[in-house]
């Protein structure tokens, strides 16, 4: 008989290990489940994670890796802090649109006039936008003792709504001839967030994603803050006793963790989507959460992470392109690789041992 025993402190092999296995295990059945498909599973697997990097696309394909990682490491980082405290931000998505509305809402309000306050002042109301977003649950949690989960889930769907009207209504282009959708900011200098170095694909949200990851890893390791909200998630009660305020914990970091997803979004609008839509959400806030997981809530690893996600998503799209794969590719990936790595986490935490029975 084989069950799990209880390891007495956790493995940092294991912890190290686990999220290796889960990609090594992630492209293994990914390879399995091409060939049940009827394609070739080792010509889809070079094309998702080998030629964005060195194939004949790569000259265009490289630098869309830090366009996409950007905005799944900025999410993340904040994600991470929740997590870690044992508060669980799964609505990151929708404080990533409710961010880019509110920071276009400056840019709109503002055209055609023209001033370096402009993009700034987009940045902030990004984040401040977010912010509202994330406090609503976290409000709800203090006041009623509800579910951050659950209501940080749903207001995704009704940030969804909330773009949709916009995309139709106040913020629709008055010169586009009646198709929803806002102006295009990238078309409006003052707003836009261009390509800071050729050829790199690095933009401000990219600048703002690596002071993300710097500004977690002070905040964890060397403030007073980061010692609070270690302690909430290792021993809840050894926190209270430390003076640490439960309530305010929770505000700070589904405050926090919203802000910058809301600053994503903010990112996103004025650069590689250039516009608000109603169909604005393109899912980072989810898979900011599998980025959070497979860089164990650390920085260093949020950052890695965050790149080889980014991978799969320009893997997925060339091999919808050269191979004919289904859309749903980069979802079935991501998918398999959360499960993974949550299954290969049971051994940082238990170890398993065989027992007879008489």
């Amino acid at each position: 008989m084989i069950r799990l025993v209880p390891r007495s402190e956790t493995s940092m092999g294991w912890q190290i290990a686990t999220p290796v296995l889960a990609v090594l295990a992630t492209m293994v059945m990914g390879g399995l489940l091409f060939a049940i498909m009827g394609y070739d599973p080792v010509a889809a697997i070079r094309t998702i994670f080998w030629d964005p990097l060195f194939g004949p696309a790569a000259g265009y394909s490289r630098p869309q890796l830090l366009v996409k990682a950007a905005p799944l490491i900025l999410i993340a980082s904040g994600l991470a802090i929740g997590f870690r405290a044992g508060i669980w931000n799964i609505g990151a998505e929708g404080q990533y649109i409710i961010g880019g509305i509110t920071g276009a809402a400056v840019a709109l309000a503002a055209y055609p006039a023209d001033g370096m306050w402009i993009f700034p002042a987009m940045v902030l109301a990004g984040a401040l936008g977010g912010w509202a977003w994330g406090m609503i649950p976290a409000l709800l949690r203090n006041w009623f003792g509800a579910s951050e989960i659950l209501v940080s889930l749903m207001l995704v769907y009704v940030a969804e709504k909330i773009a949709a009207w916009m995309a139709f209504g106040p913020m629709r282009n008055p010169e586009g001839f009646g198709m929803p959708g806002s102006r295009n900011l990238t078309q409006y200098p003052p707003a836009a967030n261009p390509e800071l170095i050729a050829g790199t694909g690095a933009h401000w949200g990219v600048v703002a994603a690596a002071l993300a990851v710097l500004a977690t890893w002070f905040l964890i390791s060397r403030h007073i803050r980061g010692f609070h909200i270690r302690t909430a998630g290792l021993a809840p009660r050894a926190a209270r006793f430390a003076g640490v305020k439960p309530e305010t914990l929770v505000a700070f970091c589904l405050g926090l963790s919203g802000a910058l997803a809301g600053m994503a979004g903010l990112f996103e609008a004025s650069g590689p989507a250039g516009q608000i839509t109603d169909s604005f959400g393109s899912g980072y806030g989810f898979t900011a959460i599998i980025v959070a997981f497979l860089g164990r809530l650390h920085p260093l690893g949020i950052l890695l992470a965050g790149l080889l996600l980014a991978l799969t998503y320009i893997g997925g799209e060339l091999a919808q392109l050269t191979l004919q794969l289904p859309a749903a590719t980069v979802q079935v990936f991501q998918g398999m690789l959360l499960f993974f790595l949550l299954g290969f986490d049971l051994l940082t935490r238990f170890r398993v041992e065989r027992t007879v029975t008489a």
